[in-house]
């Protein structure tokens, strides 16, 4: 198919759903004739759906499920009528003190209690934040201190470290909670208050100050990506939805929402069967599992300990994939496995609510690297160059950029990052209209969009963006560590950090254990004797990788 082909099969599945319904045939191609593909990625946002959504909150998926499909986990199972009674009882108790749109911190395991906590802060006015029960004190206090509440939600599994890690805080059990009687009348009220702006849930990232940083997403953001999710990859109420993601990481959002929307079966995989890849399949095969929205570290682990020729889960229908390239020689034997599933790379940062592009792998095609392909309905996706100008040539790299309703609503009490990165559009000077910048870079070839690195110190690992210099931060803090560069091997996806300072490699492996995330760890130490500059005085990060 030449490229007016396309802009024109395109165009007509799409755009004539919206403006193109009220064109003749005539106009259409008039207004088509010199368009070229990175047109219509500009373009595309403009149509909408013949059904427009009424749906103002998330909680209107829940309330609207109509099968008696089960969410499961290692403990048991409830069904979403369950979940709403649960949810409702903890929302009453919650929203005898929690103010509208203030956020409800929340430490526990990932499971069902957790996704009823995370509705029942919505139901109470609120907003959710996980904080993971494998993060260092360290960095919950930082993620604490940022949302500045005087409680948090625990349960009797973590309550005794809860005490610990949040000796300040009033510790709010879910299992008083769940004892709650709803009340009707108060929810209701709570209700009228809320717009579909209004906040969900927060997710922290790496953050360049040392400070993570909590991508706040309202309801708007959340329904316009999952319904158009749910419709392009033709999720329904049949399918049986494996979570791997950890419910603080954005991954998860496409198996929790997507979920809630069509009344699928949510089955949410134990963590400790990413470390047994024969357990693994089993699971997948004995739930049924049709869709996987999975980490790409995720899906190699099995294929590295050749876990699909010891067992096929043939029930898996769609496998999609984010977070790092994936590499060819796995993808290829996911698919040399399942011959009739649907494989999808998908692109986009937390910060404009999980992916804003996709590309549906073709299996008759030899890819020599995976585009991240076009934009999900109502999103739009362009590249600027340093002079805030489209960029329109094969080849030129150009700073990703994304503009529609599915943007997040920002850092969270974080107004000079928030500035930073959703910024007016330069290409719009008639009315404010706000995109973000992610910092990536891409490029075209043969009309199709690609991810080309990244703009600055950030990068993405084992399906996390984590700041560089947030990792120096923290090293150079530690007495005996006189300087510090870390640098990230792409094609190796490995981790490095070069040090000056008399800490044996090993010490400080342990120490920044204690500070950091599992996966802002550095996969070696090296000491050096001196940093390498470079003409202008700064450390010359090239000559480092020499020494790798």
């Amino acid at each position: 198919m030449n490229e007016s082909s396309k802009i024109n099969d395109i165009l007509k599945n799409s755009l004539f759903k919206g403006i193109g319904q009220f064109l003749f045939p005539t106009d259409f191609y008039s207004i088509t004739n010199n368009m070229t593909l990175k047109d219509v990625d500009y373009l595309l946002p403009y149509h909408s759906h013949i059904e427009v959504s009424t749906t103002i909150e998330v909680l209107e998926y829940l309330e609207n499920v109509k099968t008696n499909n089960l969410i499961i986990d290692e403990n048991g199972s409830i069904t979403y009528q369950e979940l709403l009674t649960f949810s409702k009882k903890i929302g009453s108790g919650l929203g005898k003190f929690v103010k509208n749109n203030d956020p409800v911190p929340i430490y526990m395991e990932k499971g069902i209690k957790a996704l009823e906590v995370f509705m029942g802060a919505l139901y109470a006015g609120g907003f959710y934040s996980l904080l993971n029960v494998g993060l260092p004190k360290m960095r919950l206090e930082q993620i604490i201190g940022v949302l500045d509440v005087d409680y948090i939600i625990t349960d009797n599994e973590y309550l005794e470290a809860a005490k610990e890690f949040f000796s300040d805080k009033k510790i709010i059990l879910y299992e008083d909670l769940i004892k709650e009687k709803i009340d009707e009348e108060l929810l209701s009220n709570i209700r009228r208050k809320k717009v579909d702006l209004d906040p969900v849930y927060a997710n922290f990232t790496s953050g360049s100050t040392g400070v993570p940083k909590g991508v706040i997403v309202g309801n708007r953001s959340i329904i316009d990506f999952v319904d158009n999710f749910v419709d392009t990859f033709g999720i329904d109420s049949t399918d049986v939805i494996a979570n791997q993601a950890p419910f603080d990481f954005d991954v998860s959002v496409k198996d929790i929402y997507p979920a809630l929307k069509t009344g699928a079966t949510l089955v949410i995989v134990p963590k400790e069967l990413f470390s047994n890849p024969a357990k693994l399949i089993d699971f997948l095969v004995e739930n049924n599992i049709t869709t996987m929205t999975w980490a790409v570290s995720a899906l190699c682990l099995i294929t590295t300990f050749h876990g699909l020729d010891y067992k096929v889960p043939t029930t898996v229908k769609r496998i999609m994939f984010s977070g790092e390239v994936m590499p060819m020689k796995h993808l290829n034997s996911w698919m040399e496995h399942l011959p009739d599933a649907m494989f999808v790379n998908l692109y986009g940062p937390t910060e404009i609510t999980c992916n804003c592009t996709y590309h549906i792998i073709d299996r008759n095609r030899k890819y020599e690297k995976i585009p991240i392909g076009i934009p999900f309905n109502n999103e739009a996706v362009f590249l600027l160059n340093d002079k805030n100008e489209l960029v329109n040539n094969e080849l030129e790299k150009g700073e990703i950029c994304v503009r529609g309703t599915a943007l997040a609503l920002g850092y969270y009490k974080n107004k000079e990052q928030t500035e930073k990165a959703f910024v007016r559009n330069p290409l719009n000077d008639k009315y404010i209209e706000y995109i973000y910048r992610t910092g990536d870079l891409g490029y075209y070839q043969n009309n199709e969009l690609y991810f080309g690195g990244r703009k600055d110190f950030q990068i993405k690992y084992m399906g996390h963006r984590i700041e560089l210099e947030e990792i120096d931060k923290a090293i150079g803090s530690f007495e005996g560590v006189l300087r510090v560069c870390s640098i990230f091997r792409e094609e190796k996806s490995k981790l490095y950090a070069f040090y000056i300072g008399d800490m044996e490699p090993k010490e400080l492996h342990e120490k920044l254990s204690k500070e950091l995330p599992i996966f802002m760890i550095p996969s070696k130490f090296i000491k050096v004797e001196e940093m390498p500059l470079s003409k202008n005085g700064k450390i010359d990060r090239k000559k480092l990788e020499e020494l790798i």
